[in-house]
């Protein structure tokens, strides 16, 4: 049989079909079809791959039939109607109308977001809603005329609002394997395309050794386009908390609040919760505001409410400049310690920082001006001027002022054979007032100056494959004039010796402290590019003065006239392989600070483990060395499966600090999130914990979050 294939665009004066175009003329529809005949003037059939498309929508079935008089199309099928936002519509037979939108459809399923489909024995429909009755729901994929989906919804009508994209449902019934788990009567549900929908959000189940069996069912209300409040009840049967998240988003910055609120069988007699607030905003003339607050009603809140692991709150609320030539930064910040060795009374509490540095370039005489000043306040809330406990040197109610105030020139030249040379000058006026304290000066002012001269000789090395071998020595010698004044150091009581203040005059990590005398640094730099895409890196250095600074601690790396050695290397490649560390190592080949992280992470793995030591140290306030392992990782088992693990060991006291497992499954329709942890704490106002937690996601729906990367195909 001589296949036919028939275009017609549909104009008035040709086909009866000119309602297709009736409500925007510019809008052509299109039909194609193997036959296509008219009957009695009044009857438009098209048999045989039918496919007709009209403003976005396209249509593909068997027959279709157009009547005139009664303005309808009777389609055969299979049927597939492709609509503009990607919904799929598969039917059996349908009426619909010429615009292909509303009308009745038999046997239907709906594709929705190539996700959600809605099986249902038919389906009506009328403006923007879509009525089926006698539906099954779901997002899993079923192959086989026997299968069951993994879970589905049945109900004995959907009605779909796409303006409003949700999912109203009544006599709802939950089914597993098609095995019958809960009903409700009515239920509603966004759909797949709706990111913003008020409602109930995938509830949480929660196993606690202090709190019990509890379960966590959050509830999203948006508040408009810009914001939104997220409430969440934790009930078990040791306590009622209301966790609350909100969210707003404005034209210049974001804000985040979360906070909980709770009465538990821990302190029965204490409403317990807690606070904190992000805040990222841009101002007028380039400045940024930022803020990070917190406050908590115990110091073992959130320890037992998982909230979060820190034992030092930090609230912080900053305002800085950023341009070329100029960095201003104003600081206020408030710590709160929830150690139970740590009195927030005799800690510096509040603190205020403000400094300001320019930058001017000098072309006539060469090199640039630098010329900064900085403001800085500590408050303690004790009024005692000593240190009455008698545990360090700290005196308990001791408040500090400082002004200091830094103009430096610097410049760097090439000399023959690539050297690169540089020098670099310094004057400090500081004054410092200090209240509170019987031990220390009352007053004190200097100026001090300062001059280093820093020489470099590179030497770049390129393979005949594309490698590259950089090894580079550095010299540097510095002298700083004068003697330490009279005020006590309340900043710089821990100093890190690393490649970032080799060459700093100055290795204190605050202005209240400053080195004096003649110092020479000297460091070897070797790193590598190799063409198959690793690279590595090493550094060694040390630092030799004329005389022992005594603000130095022992496990800073700089007591007495020589420092140890700096140590620090590095190594990556194209597999996701990363290796850092860093120590510092005495000429008795012993380290008194290290630290190393590893990584691994590609497709399937994401690995990390580091490692920290810290030697005994009295004048940093450690009695006994510190030493732990962590770490942290996953590994996709398979497409569906996902493991992860957590580990914390202390080394120095034999034992394990926390420890955690996560096992994950995740296919087209569901995401399954199983995970156990123990905190074993050693603080005498912690107690040890064990969690388990439980979160089922169906996927799908907005609610659970797109899952089209898991979508499978049915084979034959």
């Amino acid at each position: 049989m001589r296949r036919l294939r028939l275009i017609l665009v549909l104009l008035a004066a040709l086909l009866p079909l000119q309602a297709w175009a009736q409500d925007d003329p510019e809008t052509p529809a299109l039909l194609v079809a193997d036959q296509v005949f008219v009957e009695n003037e009044e009857r438009l059939v098209a048999t045989g791959n039918v496919e007709a498309l009209y403003d976005g929508t396209r249509l593909n079935a068997t027959r279709i039939v157009y009547d005139r008089a009664t303005d309808t199309m009777v389609i055969d099928g299979p049927i597939r109607i492709t609509q503009p936002n990607g919904d799929i519509l598969i039917a059996t037979s349908a009426t619909l109308n010429p615009e292909l939108q509303d009308g009745l459809l038999r046997g239907a399923r709906i594709v929705m977001d190539q996700q959600l489909q809605l099986a249902a024995v038919e389906a009506r429909r009328q403006g923007r809603y879509t009525q089926l009755s006698r539906v099954a729901v779901t997002s899993c994929q079923v192959c086989g005329q026997n299968a069951v989906p993994l879970w589905q919804i049945r109900a004995t009508r959907v009605v779909h609002d796409q303006e409003e994209r949700q999912l109203y449902f009544d006599g709802a019934q939950f089914r597993v394997l098609d095995v019958p788990i809960f009903y409700m009567p009515r239920l509603r549900l966004p759909d797949p395309t709706l990111t913003r929908a008020q409602g109930v959000l995938i509830p949480s189940i929660r196993s606690n050794t202090l709190l019990g069996f509890g379960i966590k069912v959050p509830y999203f209300i948006p508040i408009g386009d810009h914001q939104d409040i997220t409430l969440t009840p934790y009930l078990s049967p040791k306590t009622r908390t209301l966790e609350t998240r909100y969210r707003r988003a404005f034209r210049g910055g974001d804000l985040e609040i979360n906070a909980a609120l709770s009465s538990d069988s821990l302190r029965p007699d204490e409403l317990r919760g807690y606070i904190t607030a992000d805040g990222d905003f841009a101002l007028r003339n380039a400045y940024r505001l930022t803020f990070n607050l917190w406050a908590v009603t115990d110091d073992s809140y959130l320890n037992d409410y998982s909230y979060s692991g820190r034992d030092r709150l930090t609230s912080t609320l900053s305002v800085t400049r950023a341009t070329r030539d100029n960095l201003m930064r104003a600081d206020l910040v408030h710590y709160q310690s929830l150690r139970a060795s740590e009195d927030n009374d005799t800690q510096p509490t509040i603190i205020a920082n403000i400094d300001n540095e320019r930058r001017f370039v000098l072309s006539r005489m060469g090199g640039e001006v630098r010329l900064g000043a900085e403001l800085h306040g500590h408050y303690r809330y004790s009024s005692i001027n000593i240190d009455s406990a008698d545990k360090d040197t700290d005196v308990d109610g001791r408040d500090v002022v400082r002004l200091n105030a830094e103009a430096s020139w610097r410049n760097r030249w090439t000399l023959a054979g690539g050297i690169r040379a540089g020098v670099t000058t310094h004057l400090w006026l500081d004054r410092y007032t200090t209240r509170q304290d019987a031990t220390s000066v009352a007053d004190v002012s200097r100026a001090t100056t300062g001059v280093a001269v820093e020489l470099r000789w590179p030497f770049l090395r390129q393979g005949a494959r594309g490698g590259r071998t950089l090894l580079e020595p550095v010299l540097q010698f510095g002298w700083v004039n004068g003697d330490r004044p009279g005020n006590p150091n309340d900043e710089s009581t821990r100093v890190e010796f690393d490649e970032a203040n080799l060459l700093s005059l100055s290795r204190f990590p605050a202005a209240d402290r400053r080195e004096h005398g003649a110092t020479l640094a000297a460091g070897l730099r070797w790193t590598h590019q190799a063409p198959s895409g690793w690279q590595a890196a090493v550094t060694i250095a040390r630092i030799w003065r004329d005389k022992a600074d005594p603000d130095f601690t022992r496990s800073s790396g700089l007591q007495g006239e020589t420092s140890d050695w700096l140590i620090a290397g590095g190594f990556s490649n194209a597999s996701g392989l990363s290796l850092t560390a860093r120590g510092l190592l005495d000429d008795k080949a012993r380290f008194s600070k290290a630290e190393a992280r590893a990584g691994w992470t590609n497709a399937k793995v994401d690995l990390g483990a580091s490692y920290a030591l810290l030697v005994t140290d009295p004048a940093e306030n450690r009695p006994k060395a510190q030493s732990e392992w962590t770490f942290d990782g996953s590994y996709r088992m398979s497409r569906h499966w996902t493991t992860s693990a957590e580990w914390r060991y202390d080394l120095a006291d034999r034992r394990v600090d926390r420890a955690g497992l996560g096992l994950q499954y995740r296919n087209e329709c569901v995401q399954v999130d199983a995970t156990v942890s123990r905190r074993f704490a050693s603080s005498t106002n912690l107690e040890p914990s064990t969690d388990f937690g439980l979160t089922v996601a169906l996927k799908g729906f907005s609610t659970g979050g797109s899952a089209k990367e898991y979508r499978r195909t049915c084979s034959n």
